[in-house]
């Protein structure tokens, strides 16, 4: 599908309305719609070979909301937004997660491909010699593929979203019982409704590099 320069226009201007919301709207709540349109995009991500090695959790819960601010340094939003979206990496490849991928291809398209097959095996092979912090920081890299979908997604459907490295990853996962799912805390994203007042940020005007300093072309 082409896009359109309305289509381009208008992506241009959902990302340069979004900003890492400080001050959210406690009183307002994400309708499910939205928060559903959201979490379809990031199962929808791009991931490395389709993997998919990270989990999503979705926290509405106010006490369980109270303990997540107080390991992440008391950072507001993640109690006054509606929603706070949990990404949370595989702790390490294991020969079982990644058949799984396999049979999960097989089901969706109808039979299995002995070259599928040999291709999971390699990379069987690779990752289970590596160790397992090495294959927790590919599986977090490709969390965060999936939070810059969501932050897009969240644009898109004008809800704000603030995606935040400042915890304490291990008691964000003693919190929500990840170890025992094999599971570790990468990245959080408050979803809510930005303030009328008391965010510094909200009328500032975006501030990026220049196209000429970021940006370069070997043709």
């Amino acid at each position: 599908m082409d896009l359109t320069p309305k289509d381009l226009l208008m992506l241009k201007s959902k990302l340069t309305w979004r900003y890492a919301t400080k001050k959210m709207d406690a009183g307002r709540v994400v309708p499910q719609a939205k928060v559903d349109a959201i979490l379809d995009a990031i199962v929808l991500a791009p991931t490395s070979s389709g993997v998919q090695p990270f989990e999503v959790i979705v926290v509405t819960n106010p006490d369980v909301k109270a303990k997540l601010r107080a390991a992440g340094y008391d950072q507001a939003q993640i109690t006054d937004g509606s929603h706070v979206v949990v990404f949370a990496a595989w702790d390490n490849y294991t020969a079982a997660r990644i058949d799984a991928v396999v049979d999960r291809i097989a089901e969706v398209r109808g039979g299995r491909y002995e070259s599928v097959t040999q291709y999971y095996d390699g990379m069987k092979a690779m990752m289970l010699a590596r160790t397992p912090e090495a294959n927790f920081e590919h599986a977090a890299r490709q969390a965060y593929i999936a939070l810059g979908i969501a932050l897009t997604a969240a644009a898109f459907e004008e809800v704000d979203a603030t995606p935040m490295e400042g915890f304490d990853p291990a008691k964000v996962d003693e919190i929500l019982g990840l170890q025992a799912r094999g599971l570790r805390s990468v990245v959080l994203m408050p979803l809510g409704y930005r303030a009328a007042e008391g965010d510094w940020l909200k009328d500032l005007p975006k501030v990026r590099r220049a196209h000429s300093e970021m940006i370069s072309t070997v043709a």
